[in-house]
């Protein structure tokens, strides 16, 4: 089964597409589950996970005051701002595990000095990064031998699934998948940015930064 673990929908700031397009882009892609994971909201779940032919994971990219976490499995939504010990802390209080983000990423990620023991997994590959950004994400992975995740950071669905994790046909609920995350069975698959997404990336990013008055998301 094919898993895309960090898709975005209109209730990120900066997501385009609503969550039941973004679904249903994933099931024609031949998804069988997905977590999208707007940034610092928790709405779309609402909306979709009543879906009878995807596994949806309850979930949240959480801005923390050093860069980007991906809470998967939460029961709640998870307050912005937050250092990145008591983010994780908060994550763990829901019910979810704390995935770093594409934590070599200039402008949101955590950098490597604020990957922490507590972390629960990191986010080997992701469809918007650097093949450079992605083999230092996996390679900080192993050297704490953590957990791995793999998504497409997704913000329309057109690009839903270009980076995902393949896991076992056996799951059936969400909680069966975080099951397998955690066991580290997982496949990690997809592409990386070259050139011309990167300056499509970067143009894209900084004009977005100045539509929202100078903010970081």
């Amino acid at each position: 089964m094919k898993a895309d673990l960090h898709l975005h929908t209109k209730y990120s700031d900066d997501g385009w597409s609503p969550a039941a397009k973004v679904v249903r882009q994933c099931k024609r892609r031949g998804f069988g589950c997905i977590a999208i994971t707007d940034h610092n909201s928790f709405a779309a779940y609402a909306e979709v996970k009543d879906d009878p032919d995807i596994i949806i994971i309850p979930a949240e990219e959480v801005s923390s005051s050093e860069g980007h976490i991906i809470a998967l499995g939460i029961d709640r939504e998870i307050p912005k701002g937050m250092g990145v010990k008591e983010t994780i802390d908060s994550i763990h209080e829901a019910g979810g595990i704390a995935i770093a983000a594409h934590p070599y990423r200039w402008w949101s990620g955590l950098g490597r000095k604020n990957v922490i023991p507590e972390f629960d997994g990191i986010e080997a590959k992701n469809s918007k990064s650097t093949p450079g950004a992605n083999y230092r994400s996996k390679k900080l992975a192993q050297s704490f031998g953590k957990m791995v995740t793999a998504g497409s950071d997704a913000h329309n669905r057109f690009a839903a699934g270009w980076a995902y994790v393949v896991i076992s046909d056996d799951c059936k609920t969400w909680q069966d998948v975080i099951e397998e995350i955690k066991a580290g069975r997982v496949e990690v698959r997809g592409i990386s940015r070259y050139i011309i997404g990167t300056v499509y990336y970067v143009l894209h990013s900084v004009f977005a930064w100045m539509f929202r008055g100078f903010r970081k998301m």
